[in-house]
């Protein structure tokens, strides 16, 4: 069974070389698997044909052939319509012409291309794309060959629409934005392409709304009011010119839940037996025309019931066509085959009267991504108080603008605003980085009841007021918030009935009064810093000049407490030397007189002050009692030295034991006291 697959996955790959002309296997092995290897389904995706690949022959046939079956044979029947070129691509359609004219014819087999036994690649052919582009209610039909470059389309565009090169934003390409030297076939584009241009550096003026005026019935808008009988409810809806019947019934069936197959029309012109022809050449008369639909009744249903919707012309002429758009638009599979309508009904997308705003922001994401996709803008979970927070408090660089969507189901408005809105890409990423996006639905009363009271709060009393004012046709509403220094203010509200340019126009318009504000604001914001860093600066200066007069105070009141530590044990030390002196003086023997008998020593002492010290000492007193006087007299043996001059001698080095006699001192000297060092 492995060894078959890959034989028929080779023969698959064989085929879809040589139909689509791709020369690398891996491009065209990693296309074939994102199609899970149906072949109808890859070609399609490469070379789309213009009424889609014919599946009553080929389908039994790619059955058999691909491992995996016609499970996406319902995807490649999808017609794409095609609308004449203008007069811009006249020469690019004559080239296409002589390009189709020049190719093989098609084979009445079931087979769609030619296949050949042999496994040598061919030549990649050119293909021709078509692309309608979108310029402030004016299209251009532009036809190129996939070999030219986005470059090319804009040059056309330049001469058509009378707009610089240098200011023209071509968007709408599915891989997000290009730049002008890329190759149209490197984008593997459908045959069919919408695009739209974007001119921010261009605003409307009167001569574009002339020249535009001057463009004919081709590019007006036509008012459709539309009766849906079962509901009793009328439709006035605007539709461009170059919208066709298809389009508009498509449209309808999201509005009224009744399928395209279902539909049943009153009022169309004979001459609108096409549903791909546009309204400008439908026949319907402008600018308003008058319709009628209702649901077409079963073939259960009486005579008489049948005759209540007469107009059997307009009923869907592609039952698969409408099968494939049933739920594309919510429509359950038992409304397909009669069974009710009670499962088309779409939850709400909000709970009445939920307790947290953040849990009904979570299921009004989850079900706006359920029924719209995962492409859309990332919606803030928490309370509009929590959003206006994070949007207008930070610093000023990081402030954001704060878009509020208000999401009404009742409105004819709010599916096609969605949808084509605010899940465009461009409308997405730019959401994205400037705005914190908050959404509120108001289809209930209680839900609307709770929204004027946060944005009374929040916002003011005016703010809330004017969401009053706004009928339930002109919802959704997009409000743009911007926060100022004292109060919020309401740049913008932008109502359901836009389009994607203007759109884009008004959220730029907004940012760029938010920008020039964000720069005053981020001005004023670093002067207070810089002011603010001056201070601290200041303050720190001023700590450091505190902490050096404390700490030499400190120093200060040091030195003064060691200062009179030190003079108090001075004071002890003399008073102590003092008592000595006292006591020593007291202790010496009184002078002996000279008429004494015994022999007298008479020694005259020089202190180091010069003054002279003059006593009589007995010849038998000991060195000891000499050592005594002078010390009486301040001068402590410990601290100085006794001397005779000549020849020199160190009498306090002597044994104190012995008497003057021994010392020699007898019976007069002359001595003189020296400090120890």
């Amino acid at each position: 069974m492995a060894s078959d697959s890959n034989m028929d996955r080779e023969m698959i790959l064989a085929d879809f070389q040589a139909c689509t002309g791709i020369d690398n296997i891996a491009e065209a092995i990693t296309l074939l698997e994102l199609n899970n290897w149906d072949l109808v389904a890859a070609i399609n995706g490469v070379i789309p044909q213009e009424n889609g690949i014919l599946q009553s022959n080929f389908s039994s046939e790619a059955s058999q052939t691909s491992p995996y079956g016609p499970h996406n044979q319902s995807e490649a029947t999808a017609p794409v319509p095609s609308a004449p070129p203008s007069s811009a691509s006249a020469s690019a359609s004559a080239s296409a012409s002589a390009s189709s004219s020049s190719s093989p014819p098609s084979s009445s087999s079931p087979a769609f291309c030619p296949v050949q036994p042999s496994r040598h690649i061919v030549e990649r052919q050119s293909r021709m794309l078509n692309f309608r582009v979108e310029y402030r209610q004016r299209s251009t039909e532009v036809v190129l060959e996939d070999a030219s470059t986005v470059g090319d389309i804009k040059s056309i565009l330049e001469t058509e629409l009378q707009v610089p090169v240098s200011k023209m934003q071509l968007k709408g390409w599915k891989s997000g934005d290009v730049s002008d030297s890329t190759v149209l076939r490197s984008l593997h584009l459908p045959k069919n392409n919408s695009l739209y241009v974007l001119t921010p550096d261009i605003t409307p003026s009167a001569s574009t709304s002339q020249s535009s005026a001057q463009q004919g019935l081709s590019n007006q808008n036509y008012l459709l009011v539309i009766s849906h009988r079962e509901a009793q409810r009328d439709y006035s809806l605007n539709f461009p010119a170059s919208k066709t019947i298809q389009e508009v019934k498509r449209n309808i069936s999201d509005l009224t839940n009744i399928p395209v197959r279902h539909q049943q029309w009153d009022g169309w012109p004979a001459s609108a037996s096409d549903d791909s022809m546009t309204l400008a050449s439908s026949g319907i008369s402008y600018p308003c025309h008058h319709l009628t639909v209702c649901r077409r009744s079963s073939p259960a249903l009486t005579v008489d019931q049948t005759d209540e919707c007469t107009d059997v012309h307009m009923v869907s002429d592609s039952e698969g066509d409408d099968f494939e758009d049933a739920p594309e638009f919510g429509v359950d599979e038992s409304e397909i085959f009669g069974m009710g309508s009670s499962s088309c009904r779409k939850s709400p997308m909000m709970p009445e009267n939920s307790e947290n705003e953040g849990d009904a922001l979570l299921h009004f994401t989850a079900e706006f991504s359920r029924r719209y996709g995962d492409c859309h803008p990332v919606f803030y979970i928490g309370s509009l108080e929590a959003a206006s927070q994070e949007a207008f408090y930070g610093k000023a660089r990081d402030r954001k603008l704060l878009a509020i969507y208000l999401h009404n189901d009742e409105s004819v408005l709010s599916n096609v605003f969605c949808s084509q809105m605010m899940c465009a890409d461009s409308i997405v990423s730019y959401l994205s980085q400037n705005f914190i996006t908050w959404a509120w639905d108001v289809t209930k009363e209680a839900n609307k009841a709770r929204l004027l009271t946060m944005c009374t709060r929040h916002f003011g009393s005016v703010v809330a007021q004017t969401i009053r004012t706004y009928k339930t046709d002109q919802f959704p509403l997009l409000l743009i918030v911007m926060g100022k220094r004292t109060s919020n203010e309401v740049l913008n509200v932008i109502q359901g009935n836009t389009t994607v340019d203007e759109l884009m126009m008004r959220l730029m318009g907004a940012m760029e009064i938010f920008t020039a504000q964000q720069q005053e604001d981020i001005k004023d914001e670093d002067e207070r810093e810089a002011r603010e860093m001056v201070k601290r600066e200041q303050d720190e200066a001023y700590r450091v000049s505190l902490e050096a007069d404390r700490k030499k105070r400190e120093a200060q009141e040091r030195e003064e407490a060691e200062q009179v530590r030190q003079e108090r044990i001075k004071k002890e030390q003399e008073e102590e030397r003092e008592a000595i002196r006292l006591s020593l003086e007291q202790a010496l023997p009184p002078e002996p007189k000279e008429e004494g008998g015994e022999p007298i020593s008479k020694l005259r002492i020089r202190t180091p002050s010069g003054e002279f010290l003059e006593r009589r000492f007995l010849g038998s007193c000991k060195l000891q009692v000499l050592f005594d006087f002078v010390a009486s007299k301040g001068y402590p043996s410990d601290e100085f030295k006794l001397l005779t001059t000549f020849p020199r001698r160190i009498i306090t080095q002597l044994d104190p034991a012995w008497s003057l006699v021994e010392a020699k001192l007898f019976p007069q000297e002359t001595l003189f006291l020296e400090a120890k060092e």
